[in-house]
């Protein structure tokens, strides 16, 4: 009956959202402001029946409901129930569930924290929102139905894919859809903004913290991803440029520039058209990415295999809302007034400057994706192109902006001083010369590189608090004043200089990358190899049972001087309901590095094939994407942009000088 009542409710959805996709919008252009307050409660409600047939379905899945054809080809009775919930979106038809479901929230949420908007854009975003909503619901629906029963029901299910039975399933999905799907909200302000014609500063401040939000969840969803794919598929990486992977990278790349060019936007009320073109874009490259994993024009180990039905209703809804704004964007733009000029050295043209370098990031990386797909459509020959190409192309771009970063955040508004702003980040370019001199000297024959990678992280983190220093330090002041002066900087300020410097160490990482250490080897019991400054000894191989599998694990010491400094058990995990068997990679943390040991086939004489890696500094990778993170939070927190505070502004500067024309909105 629970299952029942959740395919009634996601029917039901579907038709909130025609009405929430159609009548707000006519209330607006004909002036009915009762058709247009229909937004509100249509959002809310489409969320509340969208959550209730997500929960029907995880009902489904927990108590092993077979008869559902989605629970029985990715479920099993012995499996463990963390899994068989994270199972619910481990699927396609689950997952595109969990998408339309996190959609809807971020509708809703506007709908009850856009209080203080403006009524004809909460209304005209919501009815762009249910536009989305209304052809995902039939895409979901009519191709991809979570709730197709099958009678008779199996007796036992075929368990969920082995790759997915692993905790990072349970995090990395959700946390990607958010950062996905988060920016669909952003584009529907820009669509609203479009449809209505009036653009301003308010609507950058309404903007900002939807694009931050959405950013911060997408730049964790890929952080996640990436660890992941390290330490689950057993290849010791954790980036292979998969297309599915850059299909990811692309709307974190042009969601950073919409970042910075919204700041733009709202300080100065410049480059308006551009910040509307980007956040058509961002939104338009998560369908494109949508259509990437669902279509089934890819063969990866993180897409999901689709009939051509899915993949031709996904390129009508690619094609549909792609082109429709962008004609709509072709048509309207023009129209919007472009108020504020700013000289050539300013901060305002640093941040122009990195948004071109980061577009021109994502269509190198959207190029080297989508040519081999179109190639082989057209002449049907097959290429390939992977790390060579994008790290050849990406190389110099990446390292212009880090080098450009810190020197334009360290310029004015406006009009900036070109020669004072090279001098504040004087000691931030010293310290990173001499560790990349450093590390070329003491390391002899090392990479080169990686040295001047390294280098370039020291000088990016030092030099993303450059502004923030000059800002509170003084010559002569004494330290609560200069302490006054910190806690008195906006907290915009600390998270751009936070995330700034998480770059840094992310960069580091990967730098450290090319002092690593690979093993690959036929090793026998008690046989000691050397990684790096450790040696790796696999002492015995034991089996073990688990709930849905069975395993066979190397026990190995970690040793260094002699001296053990620790274990770790690598595995190999047979599950019989797939007929699958998969790695379960060894990890040990060593500081910030790691070992990873992965084992391959075990032969008669007892030795065992393994490939084992010293990764230096490894690990930086992710804490870096995390201090990214939380910079963005940092700087959610700011009081300038939290919900609303646009149209507060707004209403105390009417108040301050009623004679004053007041913000279009």
């Amino acid at each position: 009956m629970i299952v029942e009542t959740g395919h009634y409710a996601l029917a039901l959805a579907l038709a909130v959202a025609l009405l929430q996709s159609v009548l707000p919008l006519w209330g607006t252009r004909s002036g009915d402001s009762g058709l247009a307050s229909i937004a509100v409660p249509a959002a809310i409600t489409q969320f509340l029946l969208l959550g209730y047939a997500f929960a029907a379905l995880t009902y489904a899945h927990v108590v092993s409901d077979f008869s559902l054809v989605t629970v029985a080809e990715n479920s099993l009775t012995t499996k463990p129930l963390v899994y068989k919930i994270a199972g619910v979106w481990g699927n396609h038809e689950g997952s595109m569930l969990l998408w339309v479901l996190i959609l809807a929230a971020f509708g809703a949420t506007v709908a009850i924290l856009g209080r203080g908007m403006a009524r004809e854009l909460r209304a005209n975003t919501l009815a762009v929102q249910g536009w989305i909503s209304l052809a995902f619901l039939c895409f979901i629906l009519f191709t991809s139905d979570p709730f197709v029963r099958r009678f008779p029901a199996p007796f036992e299910g075929q368990d969920l894919n082995p790759l997915l039975q692993d905790p990072g399933l349970a995090i990395h999905p959700p946390l990607l859809y958010l950062g996905y799907v988060g920016s669909s909200i952003v584009f529907s302000f820009a669509v609203a903004a479009l449809i209505s014609g009036r653009l301003d500063a308010a609507w950058a401040r309404y903007v900002r913290p939807w694009v931050l939000i959405a950013w911060i969840f997408l730049t964790l969803g890929i952080a996640m991803g990436s660890y992941w794919a390290y330490y689950t598929l057993g290849w010791g990486g954790f980036w292979f440029w998969d297309p599915v992977e850059n299909a990811s990278l692309m709307p974190w790349l042009a969601g950073t520039a919409l970042l910075h060019s919204a700041a733009v936007m709202e300080k100065r009320e410049a480059l308006k058209i551009w910040t509307l073109f980007l956040a058509i874009l961002t939104f338009s490259l998560s369908l494109l990415g949508t259509f990437l994993v669902r279509s089934g024009v890819l063969t990866s180990v993180h897409s999901f295999a689709s009939d051509p039905a899915r993949g031709v209703f996904i390129l009508v809804i690619l094609t549909a809302f792609i082109g429709g704004s962008l004609a709509l964007y072709a048509w309207r733009a023009p129209s919007l007034s472009q108020r504020s000029l700013f000289a050539p050295v300013s901060r305002e043209s640093a941040l122009a400057v990195n948004n071109l370098l980061l577009t021109t990031c994502c269509v190198t990386v959207l190029t080297g994706t989508l040519y081999p797909l179109a190639l082989e459509a057209l002449t049907g020959d097959k290429i390939s192109v992977g790390a060579p190409f994008f790290n050849l192309t990406l190389g110099p771009l990446v390292a212009l902006i880090v080098l450009l970063m810190p020197l334009g955040q360290s310029l004015a508004w406006k009009r900036g001083d070109l020669l004072g702003a090279a001098q504040r980040v004087t000691v931030a370019a010293l310290g990173g010369l001499v560790v990349a001199l450093v590390l070329v000297a003491v390391i002899r024959g090392g990479p080169v590189l990686a040295a001047v990678g390294l280098g370039l992280a020291v000088y990016l983190i030092v030099g993303s608090f450059t502004d923030v220093a000059s800002r509170i330090w003084a010559r002569g002041q004494p330290a609560r004043v200069m302490l006054a002066r910190a806690v008195g900087l906006p907290r915009s300020t600390w998270g751009a200089a936070i995330a700034h410097a998480g770059l840094g160490v992310t960069l580091m990482g990967l730098a450290a990358t090319g002092w690593g250490v690979e093993r690959i080897a036929t090793v026998k019991l008690g046989q000691g190899i050397d990684l790096g400054p450790y040696q790796a000894t696999i002492e015995n191989l034991r089996s073990r049972q688990g709930p849905n599998y069975s395993e066979v694990l190397a026990y190995t010491v970690i040793s260094r001087g002699g001296a053990t400094v620790a274990t770790v058990e690598p595995a190999k995990r047979s599950f019989p309901a797939r007929q699958t068997t998969v790695t379960e990679a060894g990890l040990v943390t060593l500081g910030f590095g790691q070992i990873y040991i992965s084992l391959g086939d075990q032969h008669a004489d007892g030795s065992i094939d393994a490939r084992m890696f010293w990764k230096p500094l490894v690990t930086a990778i992710w804490i870096g994407a995390v201090i990214i993170a939380f910079g963005g939070i940092v700087s959610l927190s700011d009081r300038r942009l939290r919900i609303g505070f646009a149209r507060r502004a707004a209403r105390v500067r009417a108040a301050a000088n009623p004679a004053a024309p007041q913000p279009a909105e």
